[in-house]
């Protein structure tokens, strides 16, 4: 009679392979976790002091924090709201993304599968280098040169677009508006979108597309079919991290926008705020509850942002296939 050994359970499996773990693995998994605790702990702290200081400001704004148009913490009494602030960070992140994200998709797909090998590398590069370059440095270049160019643009789109009110022109002025800080953030954007989802639609799986051009498919057919269901995770995680630079650039929006606190929704009107320009112009002559008002726009800034990526997580994590798992 021959006795066979029962198979081991997962249990046992798994106390052998702790019992097996080498001390290097022990200390990485205890670095790792250490650094993910450390990172929700530095969440926690700069959400409770922006927390703190935003009830010490708004405990004592005599207006509505939410739907005030004007920005004068200093006076008595003091009366600020984000309104303006809100409207135009949303509404300048928005134009960079309808701008952005398509043509950076479009630069990622020329890179990865239609441009040769010599022009490839030499433009993705290019790219590379495009996303290192200063905020102040955009900021200076959009003043100088993106400013008096778009005059015209402005008018263009007056003439023949006005009737839809966004683009009715209802102020003189240069463009130093909205719409000019849109399409610099834009620019902005554009070689980081470009870079992450140039790095996805190069880890498409190679068979796929080869069995796609084998069935007949044209190129345009294997990228529809292939390469953007693939990467459809790695584009909303590229177009989050644009948007997150967008919700928060400072210097280039300070130098080439025209603040006020005038809500209006003529994008070609001088004028307006975005939260990151408004705390950078107001936060050295700010008194101390001046700062606390600031910080207190912070807060709003902060929570958009974990609102966006959320909403970016769930989008990926709403069905299997966005992650690519079963690619």
């Amino acid at each position: 009679m021959v006795t066979t050994t029962p198979p081991a359970t997962e249990k046992n499996r798994s106390r052998r392979a702790t019992s097996a773990a080498r001390p290097g693995d022990r200390i990485f998994s205890g670095l790792s976790k250490g650094s993910g605790i450390t990172l929700l702990v530095i969440m926690a702290a700069i959400a409770v002091f922006l927390t703190y200081r935003t009830v010490l400001a708004v405990s004592k704004d005599e207006a509505n924090f939410f739907t005030t148009f004007e920005w004068n913490p200093a006076g008595s009494p003091p009366v600020f709201g984000i309104a303006v602030l809100a409207f135009g960070t949303i509404v300048s992140s928005v134009i960079a993304m309808v701008i952005a994200v398509p043509v950076a998709i479009g630069i990622a797909l020329f890179i990865s599968h239609y441009a040769p090998r010599k022009l490839a590398k030499p433009l993705a590069y290019v790219v590379d280098l495009l996303a290192a370059v200063p905020s102040i440095i955009y900021g200076l270049w959009g003043a100088i040169f993106l400013v008096p160019y778009l005059d015209g643009l402005n008018q263009w789109l007056d003439q023949y677009l006005g009737w839809t009110y966004i683009f009715d022109k209802s102020a003189d002025g240069v463009a130093r508006n909205l719409f000019t800080v849109g399409i610099l953030l834009a620019i902005m954007i554009l070689p980081i979108i470009t870079n992450v989802t140039r790095e996805v639609f190069l880890q498409a799986p190679k068979m796929h597309e080869e069995a796609a051009l084998a069935l007949g498919a044209t190129r345009w057919e294997v990228i529809r079919m292939a390469v953007l269901p693939f990467g459809r995770s790695g584009i909303i995680s590229a177009s989050m991290l644009g948007l997150g630079r967008a919700l928060g650039e400072t210097m280039a929006v300070a130098v080439v926008l025209s603040p006020s606190f005038v809500l209006s929704g003529h994008l070609l009107d001088p004028g307006g705020g975005t939260f990151a320009q408004n705390i950078a112009a107001k936060f050295n002559e700010a008194n101390e509850f001046g700062r606390d008002a600031l910080i207190a726009s912070g807060l709003v800034l902060f929570v958009i942002t974990l609102l966006v990526n959320g909403a970016a997580r769930w989008i990926i994590a709403r069905r299997k296939e966005y992650s690519g798992a079963n690619a």
